[in-house]
């Protein structure tokens, strides 16, 4: 009917007016939203005045609060990797790394001139083969049980020496070569043969030479400023000592060279002498004037108190004029 196509018709009307109405109404709404956005952001700064505001280390706390900083974002694939070892990250761009040849300025060594000698500087006392292979402390030097075969280089500040037990077969007048303040040599128990006539004489503060157990056949010269001899338990004949050895050593106290090969007492001996050990050699006699001056029967040699001759083939009964300065008689056979 007419009547029912115009109802039909409004009706289609009304459904497409709704449609473009909501269509319009979205845009509108975003646009409203948008232009609001920006107050509500400035709304968060508004308490903060960021004209003229200086950071600094001090007021840096009054701006953000770091105490939670950690937990806001997680740094670790963004930043750089550092090397064990360093402390600062290695520069991504080789052409920011500092030219060294081009700051850095060759120091100038100084000219050399001709007017002395160049001396090389003092080793290191601790960088010698002596204190390697032994123990230094102090002025001292232990080399006992070593397996040495030769005596090693020594601090010039050597004082005592002490090498026993070792392999050393021989002593060399250059081992001891400019070390005068040596004052005690102990070289026991080596297989020492030979050594050189100067090993010892150019020492001038040696006062004890140790050479017990060794294989000596003769003994070399001794310094002036030697106190304590010994030499026992080696292979040493009367032809193997100086003639008149111990004569000018005025400060000499104690000469021990038992155990050796010695066909008579090494006479004339200084007054110095305190005690003579001279048991198990081969001595079958002595002068009256060994020991005293049998011209000056007024002497006393009071110093002189122990002298060892047991052990020998010598009968000292048979020598009643050679012990009348003495304060006691020699130990060793009477009969």
């Amino acid at each position: 009917t007419p009547a029912g196509c115009r109802m039909r018709t409004l009706a289609w009307l009304g459904i497409t007016s709704l449609c473009l109405g909501a269509a319009w109404a979205v845009p509108a709404k975003e646009e409203r939203r948008k232009a609001e956005k920006p107050k509500a952001d400035l709304a968060l700064y508004e308490n903060l005045d960021l004209d003229n505001y200086d950071l600094t280390l001090d007021n840096y706390g009054e701006i953000l609060d770091l105490s939670n900083y950690e937990e806001l974002y997680d740094y670790g694939d963004l930043g750089p990797k550092i090397e064990v070892g360093t402390l600062a990250p290695r520069p991504k761009d080789p052409a920011a790394l500092p030219d060294l040849g081009a700051t850095a300025e060759t120091p100038k060594l100084p000219p050399l001139t001709t007017a002395g000698p160049v001396h090389p500087p003092p080793v290191p006392a601790q960088a010698l083969p002596s204190c390697r292979l032994c123990l230094c402390i102090g002025t001292s030097v232990y080399c006992d049980d070593a397996n040495l075969e030769h005596i090693p280089p020594l601090p010039p500040e050597t004082t005592y020496l002490y090498a026993r037990f070792n392999r050393i077969g021989t002593i060399r007048a250059s081992d001891f070569t400019g070390l005068k303040k040596l004052k005690r040599i102990d070289l026991t128990s080596n297989f020492i043969s030979w050594a050189d006539v100067d090993a010892f004489r150019l020492l001038p503060s040696l006062q004890e030479l140790i050479l017990p157990e060794n294989r000596l056949t003769a003994l070399p010269e001794l310094p002036r400023s030697i106190v304590r001899l010994d030499a026992r338990l080696n292979r040493i004949p009367s032809t193997g000592l100086q003639p008149e050895a111990f004569r000018e050593l005025k400060q000499l106290q104690f000469l021990h060279l038992s155990d050796n090969q010695l066909d008579y007492i090494p006479a004339p001996l200084p007054e110095s002498l305190r005690s003579l050990h001279l048991q198990n050699n081969n001595i079958q006699t002595m002068h009256e004037d060994t020991f005293c001056d049998s011209q000056d029967h007024s002497q006393i040699r009071r110093a002189l108190e122990d002298i060892r001759l047991d052990g020998n083939p010598i009968n000292l009964s048979l020598f009643p004029n050679a012990y009348f300065c003495l304060p006691r008689l020699p130990t060793g056979r009477f009969f």
